[in-house]
């Protein structure tokens, strides 16, 4: 099967390698590339498939073996590999590359609740050094004064914020933000499906289906296409006996028909697997389990992210989200006592053509016909930081069905919260999941 290569992916990985191999005068090249963006859109792979087109060896390490039970195991371990990869570029001749996988699930601090130990702090200590002196990156307890060859190091992540500053400092670790654009999304999602012959028409077709799912998704819908004949396999053989068919069995691998690839099965499949991310995102049964969780408003939850096809007010995200949901959310002038002041100005009857309190018109009716419906309303905010990571605190669950007074009461937190964003949720208490999540505040 031959995957795409993005070509601004291809161009930024391969200079920075080929750069940290030549002797520039008087260039101090950084040793480190830090990869970062969201999930799913195939960073490791790109970075896979271009390490195999230039023909070069790679050491990898994964974000996983970055902490350990004993003190000082990790920062060994990223020594011990770095020096691997000098001697196969001794031994063998040829270009080499040290990975790190997921750097900011190993050693990120996403918040006061992410333990920060000793080895999270020698991990960073040790890629700095590494940054700073490549060719003298000694093991602990010894010392060997031969020079090694500089070994570039390439580093992938999510949110490279949550590392410590100095690590990723310029001179030290060069940052390149991976989001593909509408036709690099095309090329790769074309080789994903280029041997079931998807037309580029098709390809596009799918790639407007879904706008907002992540490279990974499309690649899940692929494979997601086997499900029924697997189905079909299992039920010939037996469950009983599929086991033993599988792994022990001296017949031949059994072989599949090539699916339906038609881009309507294909759109279905895809509106299947939407529906079974909805639920997870919005289910929230930790709420429903932890009497904690219902209790303190101030312990995190992981909140529910917008979905292809939702039909709300959110702005969809793309990329990491964050510049375009800055774009869109309407600038609030209002200080909090004039907020406060408004919202006490006969709060029982709003007049419709002037609005008592500082919340557009919009969300005003939105709290009523939602009221109306009898679903429960609530509130969550976050910080620059949190927002950036998507990590939010809820603020408790508004009371009462009177519309008058949970506008009222909207108003006065989000005074509390004037330097934060602030997003309203609606809660279906039969179902028990969310059907509205809307950023209503930013900081002003």
């Amino acid at each position: 099967m031959t995957y795409y290569i993005a070509p601004s992916f291809r161009d930024k990985l391969a200079v920075h390698i080929t750069k940290n191999y030549l002797e520039l005068e008087g260039v101090r090249v950084p040793l480190i590339l830090g990869i970062h963006g969201r999930k799913g859109e195939g960073k490791s792979f790109q970075c896979e498939l271009v390490f195999e087109k230039m023909g070069i060896g790679v050491i990898h390490i994964s974000g996983g073996e970055l902490e350990s039970p004993d003190a000082g195991d990790p920062a060994r371990l990223i020594r011990l590999r770095y020096r691997e990869a000098a001697e196969m570029i001794k031994v063998q001749g040829k270009m080499c590359a040290l990975m790190i996988n997921d750097l900011d699930a190993g050693v990120g601090r996403f918040d006061r609740t992410t333990q920060y130990t000793v080895n999270t702090q020698l991990v960073s200590a040790t890629l700095m050094n590494i940054a700073d002196h490549p060719t003298d990156v000694q093991l602990p307890g010894s010392y060997d004064a031969n020079p090694l060859h500089r070994v570039p190091i390439i580093v992938t992540g999510n949110d490279f914020s949550t590392l410590y500053a100095p690590l990723i400092r310029e001179g030290r670790m060069e940052k390149y933000y991976w989001e593909p654009n509408r036709e690099e999304r095309i090329g790769i999602i074309g080789g994903i499906f280029a041997a079931d012959e998807l037309s580029r028409r098709e390809i596009e077709q799918l790639v407007e289906q879904f706008p907002n799912q992540a490279i990974d998704f499309f690649s899940a819908l692929r494979s997601r296409i086997y499900d029924q004949q697997i189905l079909h396999f299992i039920h010939d053989v037996g469950l009983d006996k599929i086991s033993f068919r599988v792994v022990r069995s001296t017949e031949a691998p059994p072989e599949f028909e090539k699916p339906n690839f038609n881009i309507s099965h294909l759109i279905e499949f895809g509106q299947v697997m939407i529906g079974e991310q909805k639920q997870v995102e919005e289910m929230g049964l930790v709420r429903e389990y932890n009497k904690a969780l219902r209790e303190s408003p101030a312990i995190e939850i992981p909140p529910a992210r917008q979905l292809t096809g939702q039909n709300n007010t959110q702005t969809h995200r793309q990329g990491n989200g964050l510049a375009q949901e800055l774009r869109t959310l309407e600038r609030r002038d209002s200080s909090r006592d004039e907020a406060i002041a408004k919202t006490r100005v006969n709060p029982k009857t709003p007049q419709p053509s002037e609005p008592t309190t500082p919340l557009d018109l919009g969300i005003q009716q939105q709290i009523r016909e939602l009221l109306a419906q009898g679903y429960r309303l609530s509130l969550e905010y976050a910080n620059e930081r949190r927002f950036r990571t998507n990590a939010w605190k809820s603020d408790g669950t508004f009371q009462g069905d009177e519309a008058s007074e949970v506008i009222l009461t909207l108003a006065e937190r989000l005074a509390e919260h004037n330097n934060e964003y602030v997003r309203l949720i609606g809660i279906d208490p039969k179902a028990k999941r969310r059907i509205l999540e809307t950023v209503i505040q930013k900081p002003t």
